[in-house]
């Protein structure tokens, strides 16, 4: 099988790597290990914007050429990263909903959090059609309890409808169509996520089916333990809350606006609400603890969202995706923590 990979114009392939040449010494080479950014601009996946456009075809009949609208059927079309042209990639349904690259190499970091687990290969194949992205998993996670050896997080997806989204734990690193054929059959676990509207929500499904875990769940647990034996006070949560949520002051001025005073007011409320009468914590209320439920609770069940339609699905799906939910609830354990 040949490797594959799309090519350029320039000479260039869509692949990059870290550290190694592949066996096919396309593409770039990068000295040291990469992040997403960095797999978008070198492996040429950054910009494509594929979307669906409604599919037509021409026909000759007695009376001349009539078009005519084909139904329930879409073609998939990139924009060309290299001329800026739009390509057709294939043909899908109503409800296929294109999962672009960007998105692709979110849900990858997404699924290791901060294990330290970098970007190994990247790139592009069939002209676009499929692209991988392959993660090196660190010591920090295990795989089904076993601490990985040379063992790989790998997604794929296919912008022409052939297959769906992807995620595989496998020994082999890919770097072509051949060596991802093979991380397929030697794969120790695998998950598969439709091109649907929900796509970037199944996470910490992914994270249970593939069997990732992480080594330090042991000392979160001995922190959370030593958390229950401590009190904490009315007063002292209060002061939590405005160290783990800083109210911005606009340069200049005297005091936050006006808008950014109401929602931190909001957001107090409903933490002394839940620190006080969540049912949640009824067994441990007034411990450090309680606390830290608290902030979880809120941040993940309670705090304002901008779908009103779907409210509850979009408070699930950010509770897992959201950079800035996991943050605030880092900062706030930490916080705890050492005080």
């Amino acid at each position: 099988m040949a490797d594959q990979l799309e090519k350029w114009t320039d000479g260039s392939a869509s692949f990059v790597s870290a550290r190694k040449h592949a066996w096919h010494r396309l593409g770039t080479v990068l000295p040291d290990e990469f992040d997403a950014a960095q797999a978008m601009e070198y492996a040429k996946l950054g910009g494509w914007r594929v979307r669906k456009e409604a599919l037509q075809t021409t026909v000759l009949t007695s009376d001349g050429v009539t078009t005519l609208d084909v139904p329930e059927q879409f073609a998939t079309v990139r924009t060309n990263p290299v001329n800026g042209q739009p390509e057709v990639l294939g043909v899908v349904g109503r409800g296929y909903t294109p999962i672009q690259n960007e998105e692709h190499a979110a849900l990858l970091d997404a699924l290791v959090d901060e294990s330290g687990a970098h970007f190994e290969t990247a790139g592009s194949l069939r002209g676009g059609r499929g692209v991988f992205l392959t993660m090196k998993l660190p010591t920090t996670m295990q795989i089904g309890g076993v601490d990985p050896l040379d063992v790989y997080l790998i997604a794929l997806n296919s912008h022409d409808g052939t297959s769906a989204f992807r995620l595989l734990v496998s020994p082999v690193r890919v770097v072509c169509a051949n060596t991802q054929a093979m991380a397929i059959r030697r794969a120790q676990s695998t998950f598969s996520i439709r091109h649907t509207s929900g796509a970037s929500g199944q996470i910490e499904q992914a994270r249970q089916a593939l069997g990732l875990t992480f080594k330090y769940a042991e000392t979160f647990q001995a922190e959370a333990d030593a958390m229950i034996a401590q009190a904490m006070t009315d007063a002292e949560f209060r002061e939590l809350i405005d160290a783990v949520w800083t109210v911005e002051q606009p340069t200049g001025t005297a005091k936050p606006s006006k808008r950014a005073q109401t929602i931190a007011s909001n957001r107090r409320t409903a933490l002394l609400n839940l620190w006080k009468s969540s049912p949640t914590a009824e067994a441990i209320r007034g411990t450090k603890w309680a606390a830290y439920q608290a902030i979880t609770e809120y941040t993940d069940h309670v705090a304002p969202v901008s779908d009103k339609r779907n409210p509850g699905a979009a408070r699930a799906e950010r509770a897992i995706t959201s950079a800035n939910v996991a943050a605030v609830k880092t900062r706030a354990f930490e916080l705890i923590a050492t005080n």
